[in-house]
């Protein structure tokens, strides 16, 4: 089987955006397709000014959702980054094959580097290489498929770039692996800010359903949704973002129980008469695809022991898988064997 690497970071509570876009087809799809690595990418939340004791506790409870959403220790690889060596050990010799302008053309560096301008904070020269941090990820484990959207598609691309290099220069070491933009994924907007993707580290949260939050709390911010101007009630992303968007969570959530997708939000299109009848169903679809992950969740929060043993487990089998690749790369670039 191809061998598929996947990530979440803990820099937020996970939303309905990382399960409908990402999680839910790990846990459906690629756990039982692939060889599959799926890993709280603790080191990347370090880019930014941070709480120690939080980034511990969403660490934690991001493990503990995709064990909740479906992903099986029996079928996939779950674990924490910061708990395998291998990947910051990776990281310094792509550092040394990168180079500074490439790292500087970087979308993300660029957008997230002048918020924290504007903010009055300086800007830690980790968030210019935690691309290279990504790509250590990724080839540490001799990856195939890297599933992404298109927002990290530019990272899987730098991925690429540094395989290619490094093998060229040193002797072929690494797979050079493939973005997969897979079908059973959505985009999902904040409520808020349709035009905005739904991010968990977003400031406020109105417009962000998160995946731990109330049933009433999911309501009410599903009804508080923005919608458009006019009253028709169809599938149109440029003129009707607001609307769309709750039909693509309801598609969503229906291929959910199906198992088709994503969903169709065109056939959704003229079902209902009224935006608030539209809010009042995508709130109750979501609130129940939400269901079962809250209350295994709350299963899993009370025996914390099966959580620290998966990702014990898991981070030995990374571990072990990563090492010989490497070690390798150490040997070809010009370094001495371990003492």
């Amino acid at each position: 089987m191809a061998r598929v690497f996947s990530g979440v970071k803990p820099t937020g509570h996970l939303t309905l955006g990382n399960y409908l876009g990402a999680v839910r087809r790990w846990a459906a799809v690629d756990q039982y397709r692939a060889d599959s690595l799926f890993c709280v990418v603790d080191l990347h939340a370090l880019t930014v000014d941070h709480d120690p004791g939080r980034v511990r506790r969403l660490t934690r409870q991001a493990a503990t959702l995709l064990l909740a959403a479906g992903l099986d220790p029996e079928r996939c690889t779950v674990f924490v980054q910061s708990q395998v060596d291998e990947h910051a050990r990776l990281s310094y010799l792509l550092e040394c094959v990168a180079n500074d302008g490439e790292m500087r053309r970087m979308i993300q560096y660029k957008e997230k580097a002048a918020l924290e301008r504007a903010r009055g904070g300086s800007v830690r020269l980790s968030l210019l290489t935690y691309p290279v941090l990504m790509a250590a990820d990724i080839l540490a484990y001799g990856t195939d498929v890297v599933p992404v959207g298109d927002d990290q598609a530019q990272h899987v691309e730098l991925t690429r770039d540094l395989a290619v290099r490094f093998n060229q220069r040193y002797g072929h070491t690494f797979v050079v692996p493939r973005a997969a933009h897979p079908e059973v994924a959505a985009r999902v907007m904040d409520l808020q800010d349709p035009t905005s993707k739904m991010g968990k580290s977003h400031g406020g949260g109105a417009g962000i359903v998160y995946l731990l939050d109330d049933p009433d709390v999911v309501r009410k911010k599903i009804m508080r949704a923005v919608t458009d101007s006019g009253d028709e009630v169809v599938h149109d992303p440029e003129a009707k973002p607001g609307v769309s968007n709750l039909l693509e969570i309801l598609a969503a959530c229906e291929a959910q129980k199906s198992g088709a997708g994503t969903g169709n939000p065109e056939a959704l299109s003229g079902v209902h008469k009224t935006y608030g009848s539209l809010k009042k169903e995508t709130a109750e679809a979501v609130v129940e695809l939400l269901r079962p992950v809250q209350q295994r969740h709350s299963e899993l929060v009370r025996d914390p022991g099966y959580v620290e043993e998966v990702l014990r487990r898991g981070a030995e089998k990374a571990r072990a898988m990563a090492r010989p690749t490497v070690d390798a790369a150490y040997r070809a670039i010009g370094l001495l064997p371990p003492a």
